[in-house]
């Protein structure tokens, strides 16, 4: 039997943070100038990270997903993915990477197992990636995308942060961009968490202007059958479908099934929790298997978590943390418990 939270959701999904750094400065989730990064010595090896997710597996988690910061940063990230691969119960597995470095791991990640891949590419301009990004690396994710497609990493999507007056004028080129490509897009409306310590209201793109924009170039969107994963999906009248992530104007989580896993082995049973659970601790500390599996089913038993619903009722709403709580505590930065 699945194990069940307080507001009856299963604990399907994990996403384990592979390492807190990242290649990129992206203004939506590292717009500083310094970070204060997790302690090498405090990063779980990779056989720490499979022994987590065989208990997760054992409690339902069948679908992990490797984040970052920027995964494929860290060194020989496709070994840790074959070990994911061969854990009892994972039955899909997956990365996001922002593309950089896929060029030249894209054939041994699918060798190793990866079953599906995310890039992140919010921009088809490389002035505005290198503005966006504070990288001029633009052609490089164009390269990591044409390696994934070689090496059968499918199906493959396209994520993409809408910011307005940043990039919310490419919402066509996107999708056009995605058809022809052969996959799929994904619209992430811009969300107040972690490091987003510049955002305001009206930088938000709603997922309603999303998709009145998008209808006025290619008609109207069919909504397709929801499921627990984040994004509704839409088909266009010719065929080609994307998807809305709208986790900041329309939050789902009541059906949300998904917890994260840092580097370093704090637990966050919500994208919006301000604290976690050490199972570096635990695991370092002796814990049995059966032991680190009671402590995640008792957690996560009495989770009533909705982070993004109270942050919608939220009168005033800006940035959920400072510059100077994200200084004291990494933890709570994006790059650092995963998208």
């Amino acid at each position: 039997m699945p194990v069940l939270d307080a507001l009856a959701r299963p604990l399907g999904s994990l996403r384990i943070s592979a390492t807190d750094r990242c290649n990129l400065r992206c203004r939506y989730c590292m717009p500083e100038e310094e970070y204060v990064w997790l302690p090498h010595e405090a990063l779980l090896t990779f056989e720490e990270l499979a022994e987590l997710a065989a208990v997760f597996a054992s409690l339902g988690a069948t679908k992990i997903r490797l984040t970052g910061g920027e995964p494929l940063v860290r060194r020989d990230l496709p070994e840790l993915v074959r070990l994911l691969a061969r854990v009892p119960g994972v039955d899909d597995l997956a990365l996001t990477t922002n593309g950089v470095l896929l060029e030249e791991h894209a054939a041994a990640l699918r060798a190793a197992g990866l079953d599906r891949l995310n890039v992140s590419l919010d921009t088809l301009r490389p002035e505005r990636f290198r503005a966006l990004t504070g990288r001029d690396l633009h052609s490089r994710v164009l390269a990591g995308l044409d390696a994934a497609r070689a090496a059968g990493l499918a199906p493959l999507k396209l994520d993409a942060v809408v910011m307005r007056g940043v990039n919310d004028d490419e919402l066509c080129d996107l999708v056009d961009f995605a058809r022809d490509a052969g996959v799929e897009a994904r619209f992430i409306e811009y969300m107040d968490v972690g490091g987003a310590t510049r955002w305001s209201p009206g930088d938000v793109v709603s997922r309603g202007e999303i998709l009145a924009r998008l209808a006025a170039r290619f008609g109207t969107p069919e909504p397709l059958e929801a499921t627990r994963a984040p994004a509704q999906r839409y088909r266009l009248p010719d065929g080609v479908t994307f998807g809305v992530i709208a986790s900041t104007t329309a939050p789902f989580c009541r059906a949300c099934d998904r917890s994260r896993l840092t580097a370093d082995g704090m637990w966050l049973t919500c994208l919006y929790a301000t604290d976690g659970v050490d199972l570096r601790r635990a695991l370092r500390g002796g814990a049995s298997r059966e032991a680190l599996a009671a402590l995640v089913t008792s957690t996560w038993s009495g989770r009533r978590d909705r982070g993004a619903e109270e942050r919608l009722a939220t009168e005033g709403r800006g940035p959920l943390v400072t510059l100077g709580d994200l200084r004291r505590d990494p933890h709570l930065e994006m790059h650092t418990r995963g998208g």
